[in-house]
């Protein structure tokens, strides 16, 4: 009697379970060439964004740095105010180019321009939308932070050869906001609803010890920073341009891992009610 051996089929990775089943078609690369196609006819915007750090650079660590002085790294060793800064402007590059890709263009595209709609009648689905979409804003906010980086090399604030891996972390830091970013445009019902984008970005731009040490706040108010994801971002490039790697960064990068899972998840869903329903 012979009995039948049927080959065992691979379960996918724990993310792809959490996503909306018959909804990807592996095909989000397209609409990377898409959005690089498109981004041609407007580089200007594409690129404006890399210089708003560099101007805080100039004036807040060149300028204000000469009346400062030296501040405590973060293993305590003194680094020049400049120094102390450009890792927070280079966290807030891969943060801005990502969002603001992920939410204004995106929105533009699901409500006004009706591209999404036209893409579901290719081999393309709501996941790879969302895919694509997070991908090209990831691609943006690593080439600000690309450009930020060679700035910091060119005024001689990469102390350490860890430096070389401050360009990945910037680019988990842009996935995590770019993934964020895309679920929250998708409850976003009017061009209005974007002040809370701002209402968000900026607050946390100058209190996640971009630009002062944390220890200067008070302990209720430290306990809050610490809490937001920008803070994260800037110690672990605090850390990797400095020289001051520890174990301790795992936990900023385990921060965004869960940030990356959790926006993924959210805006392949999303999306996936929005466009098919």
């Amino acid at each position: 009697m012979s009995t039948e051996v049927r080959p065992t089929v691979p379960s996918p990775p724990a993310l792809l379970r959490l996503l909306p089943a018959g909804s990807y078609a592996g095909r989000s690369h397209a609409l990377l060439l898409r959005s690089a196609t498109a981004s041609r006819r407007a580089w200007l915007a594409f690129v404006s964004g890399f210089f708003e750090p560099v101007f805080y650079l100039v004036a807040m660590g060149q300028g204000l740095g000469s009346m400062v002085g030296a501040l405590p790294g973060p293993d305590g060793t003194p680094i020049s105010y400049a120094a102390f800064i450009a890792p927070g402007l280079l966290a807030a590059s891969a943060m801005n180019g990502a969002v603001f890709d992920s939410t204004f263009n995106v929105f533009f595209k699901l409500k006004y321009g009706k591209l999404y709609d036209a893409m579901l009648a290719t081999p393309l689905g709501p996941v790879d939308i969302a895919l694509g979409e997070i991908g090209w804003a990831l691609i943006r906010g690593g080439l600000y932070a690309l450009g930020f980086l060679s700035v910091m090399a060119g005024f001689g604030l990469l102390m350490s050869p860890w430096a070389l891996l401050a360009l990945p972390a910037a680019l988990v830091v842009a996935f995590a906001f770019a993934a964020v970013g895309m679920a929250a445009t998708s409850f976003m019902r009017s061009w209005q609803d974007f002040d809370l984008v701002t209402l968000v970005i900026l607050p946390m731009f100058l209190f996640s010890t971009t630009f002062y040490p944390l220890s200067v706040y008070p302990r209720w108010l430290q306990i809050v920073v610490e809490c937001l994801p920008l803070y994260h971002a800037v110690e672990l490039m605090r850390g990797l341009t400095t020289g001051a790697v520890h174990v301790g960064m795992l936990g900023h990068l385990g921060y965004f891992l869960v940030m990356i899972a959790f926006g993924v998840t959210l805006a392949a869903r999303r999306l996936d009610a929005l466009l098919l329903r």
